[in-house]
């Protein structure tokens, strides 16, 4: 047994579950975007301003998907150089054979793959040969073998949801929104799960309620400490920062959760806001404002469709208030009381 270990520790194979919860978890979904969402909103912009290039351009973005997510989970993993590039069939794989739960299934075959593929590495003589052949096998022959099944799973369970929501959008409204919310502040992937589970429809946007809620709702709050640069810094880009506050004081994150305790049902039940665009914006909210961004991709979609004739003033409204004004006001309300109260002193939200 200590041999083993010394072998995995030599190897930096570390079975944990930062490494594969936090680290490759985050990663996956910085494959995401570089991929599937910014090729989305490249095509959007193309198709609006009649530019077929850029249609073309966000296509290919598009279409790197798997091979994106896989070389970016194998990096977190901190593989070595011929694992690394291996990953880019692997996860073409997965992604494919995964079908509506690509996501996951990149991600589940893409750790097997990795540290198979780094348990080798650099122990023959021909390791040119011998790395990529082991980790290209290892990785596409259990997408074969499992990647239906995951994929199945996780679509699944994402329908359950969306049905879900859509049968109970008051209480499933505020369940996604929070969970989905609180999983964006956490050191994991809030966009990545939305991603995996093809988390779409009012469950989507409820999601992206909740990731709204807790990005300007820490924005607004920490204003005192952090300014202008605390606005930008979370608003568009990630409440995250707030994480090391957060263990010091939880009560700071009160606030932003009963937001979206409140933003959520909202959504799902006032203004009917739905997700149609990629299931990853769902849980990115207003970062680089890629949640509103997705909203209104899916409804250009359903333009093309036919499935809508026009985007009108309520749906502008509907999404405006969930995504910057309803967390604006509620916030700044629940933080004068958290205030008053002592909950939150002076200096507990300044970012270093």
């Amino acid at each position: 047994m200590g041999k083993f270990k010394a072998f995995l520790e030599r190897k930096d194979i570390v079975i944990s579950g930062k490494r594969y919860g936090v680290d490759a978890l985050g990663a996956m979904a910085q494959g995401l975007f570089a991929s599937l969402l910014i090729g989305t909103i490249i095509a959007t912009i193309g198709e609006q301003a009649g530019i077929q290039w850029l249609v073309d351009v966000g296509g290919f973005a598009k279409s790197m998907a798997g091979p994106a997510m896989a070389a970016s989970i194998a990096y977190a993993l901190r593989t070595p150089n011929l694992v690394l590039f291996s990953m880019l069939a692997v996860g073409a794989a997965a992604n494919k054979l995964g079908g509506a739960g690509g996501p996951l299934a990149v991600y589940v075959v893409t750790i097997f793959a990795s540290e198979f593929g780094k348990a080798v590495s650099k122990e023959t003589k021909i390791d040119i040969l011998v790395t990529p052949l082991v980790t290209i096998a290892v990785g596409i022959g259990l997408s074969y073998w499992w990647a239906p099944a995951i994929g199945s799973a996780a679509s699944s369970l994402g329908h359950v949801i969306m049905w879900a929501t859509t049968k109970q959008p008051f209480l499933m409204g505020i369940l996604v929104s929070v969970i989905v919310g609180m999983a964006l502040t956490l050191p994991i992937s809030s966009a990545a799960i939305c991603a995996a589970l093809s988390l779409t429809g009012l469950a989507g946007g409820a999601a992206l309620a909740g990731c709204c809620a807790q990005m300007v709702g820490f924005a607004v709050l920490s204003f005192r400490e952090n300014g202008w640069n605390g606005i930008i810094s979370q608003g568009l880009g990630t409440s995250m920062l707030q994480m090391g506050n957060i263990v010091k004081n939880p009560k700071i994150w009160i606030a932003p959760t009963l937001v979206s305790a409140i933003t959520g049902p909202m959504a799902t039940c006032l203004y009917h806001l739905e997700m149609n665009g990629p299931a990853i914006a769902s849980g990115m909210g207003t970062c680089g404002l890629v949640g509103p961004i997705g909203v209104y991709t899916g409804w250009m979609s359903e333009i093309s469709a036919g499935t809508r004739t026009m985007i009108a003033g309520a749906d502008w409204v509907g999404l405006i208030s969930i995504s910057v004004v309803l967390p604006v006001v509620l916030t700044i309300i629940l933080g004068m009381m958290m205030r008053k109260i002592g909950w939150i002193k002076p200096g507990d939200l300044k970012l270093e």
